[in-house]
């Protein structure tokens, strides 16, 4: 079932009959045929027409789509919801950023995508678990180290370092908690810069994505991995298990045969676990928690990712299927269509709080996951600053804002006793407004099986443009003009009034958007 692009074509449309008519020993459209007849005398249809080589197109009857807006506000805030991932266990890993500077951009992009692909899987039932992946082990973490040591020291930024004002900052906080700190031997100094510089930055990381609205589960240390053993266990369970193979003295795993562009090293010639042994080891430990599904939410950079991942499930005797990987493009920063490229505090990126300081937390988030994670994004910056409806999120919540300022007028007068009568909905603005409702819960459904939340965005915006029309035009009036008295239509009109302010809630809601009162 879908619904036409062309109105005349009916409220919605299905090929059903094309897909089964011959399994059923008849011509398509013969069997269209039958079906629309039979249609057309059930309870809640108009009409059902038949089209080209088998295609139905239906009309509903005016009074049944009232039973789409008493639905609603039957459900309130559970309409879109489903029991369609209950019992399944899903562990969401995204952001993961590394504990060496803000979060940039595309890690920005992954704390507004997965956190509103969070709340659409587990509107459907499913039990998530948000998490992330704290990269606190490795030569990066020794690089951010250095770079903390030598500007507490007054000098340059190592070669392969991190720079910005945030360095300065964090290498003055450690110095000022630690008197005396310069003075230990280096080894002594560098392993305090390094143990106190990470919890440092990682506090800012948490804090700046809870003033942005997302919060995770479970922060897992990357190197409680290795303290525990838990590398060195899993390396030896697959080499004991035949699932790598030795060649030029380094063990390897097949990866390619999972997509991956080439095999990887798992334990190098010197015998020690290469980076990916981390990895193979992490995904033990999710399924040894009881996840069905693992969801990995990776950088641009990262498409090998997917196939050594897999290839790590499958060593284990798992299906390579509970293991999904997600790869999101670049984000670009325009402003007088000029892109912006440096951050001051960062020094080289532009990250989540210049964002933020630029556009607020709403047109972030929703500008982020407005779009599928498949395509690199530019955020302009004047569009998204608009107070207008040029500015998409201003255009759906102005919508709710709208909604919400009808049903304050409608307090001064006596519709409690006023029956609707949803029959009487009969303009096509009406009915627009009311079958773009009834699409939510197949919206959300699709975005959870897709794992595309900008579906959810997109419809929010059909939903704003069917409901502006709606309310704009004085022949369609909800409120009783002068010393006019409460109608039936009134009351129809204020119940959709009512449905379309829960729906845009709703949706608002999994996106992690505010849904004004007024604006």
């Amino acid at each position: 079932m879908e619904r036409p692009r062309n109105p005349e074509h009916g409220d919605y449309a299905t090929n059903v009959a094309m897909q089964v008519g011959k399994k059923a020993g008849m011509n398509p459209r013969d069997f269209a045929t039958l079906l629309a007849e039979a249609l057309s005398q059930a309870e809640g249809i108009d009409a059902a027409e038949v089209a080209g080589p088998g295609f139905l197109n239906i009309r509903l009857a005016k009074a049944a789509q009232g039973a789409i807006v008493e639905k609603i506000l039957e459900a309130g805030e559970n309409f879109g919801t489903a029991p369609t991932l209950a019992g399944q266990k899903i562990n969401l890993e995204f952001v993961s950023a590394n504990p060496t500077g803000p979060i940039h951009l595309g890690g920005t992009r992954w704390a507004s995508v997965g956190d509103a692909l969070g709340r659409i899987l587990a509107s459907q039932g499913a039990d998530v678990t948000r998490e992330y992946y704290f990269n606190d082990h490795g030569a990066q973490i020794d690089r951010f180290a250095n770079s903390l040591v030598a500007a507490a020291l007054g000098q340059p930024t190592p070669e392969d370092g991190y720079a910005g004002d945030y360095i300065n900052e964090i290498a003055d906080t450690v110095v000022k908690a630690n008197p005396g700190v310069l003075e230990l031997p280096e080894t002594e100094r560098h392993e305090l810069f390094r143990r106190e510089g990470v919890e440092l930055m990682f506090a800012h990381i948490k804090k700046t994505l809870h003033e942005f609205g997302t919060d995770f589960d479970v922060y897992f240390n990357e190197s409680s991995l290795f303290a525990s053993g838990a590398v060195e266990k899993a390396i030896e369970t697959l080499k004991a298990s035949g699932k790598l193979y030795e060649k030029d003295g380094a063990w390897w795993i097949a990866s390619t045969e999972y997509g991956d562009d080439k095999d990887r090293v798992v334990i190098k010639s010197d015998g020690k676990s290469a980076y990916i042994g981390g990895d193979i080891a992490y995904f033990q430990n999710k399924r040894s928690r009881g996840f069905d599904l693992c969801i990995y939410m990776l950088g641009a950079d990262h498409h090998g990712y997917i196939g050594r991942l897999k290839a790590a499930a499958a060593a284990f005797g798992d299906d390579p299927d509970t293991v999904e990987v997600l790869i999101g493009q670049m984000v670009n920063l325009v402003k007088d269509g000029a892109a912006v490229r440096m951050s001051k505090r960062a020094g080289t990126v532009v990250t989540l709080d210049d964002l933020v300081e630029q556009i607020g937390v709403d047109a972030a988030r929703y500008s982020l996951v407005r779009s599928s994670v498949n395509s690199s994004i530019d955020i302009d910056l004047d569009l998204w600053t608009r107070q207008d409806s040029e500015n998409p999120v201003y255009y759906v919540q102005y919508a709710h804002a709208r909604t919400n300022q009808i049903l304050g007028n409608a307090a001064a007068f006596d519709y409690a006793s006023v029956a609707p009568d949803f029959a009487l909905l009969t303009d096509d603005r009406e009915g627009a407004l009311i079958r773009t409702l009834g699409e939510y819960p197949r919206v959300v459904a699709t975005a959870a099986e897709m794992r595309e939340p900008h579906r959810v965005v997109r419809y929010l915006e059909e939903l704003a443009g069917a409901y502006h029309p709606f309310q704009s035009d004085k022949t369609l009036r909800v409120i009783p003009q002068g010393d006019d008295v409460v109608t039936p239509l009134n009351s129809a009109r204020l119940e959709l009034v009512k449905a379309t302010r829960q729906v845009l809630a709703n949706g608002l809601g999994l996106l992690g958007v505010s849904a004004p009162e007024r604006m």
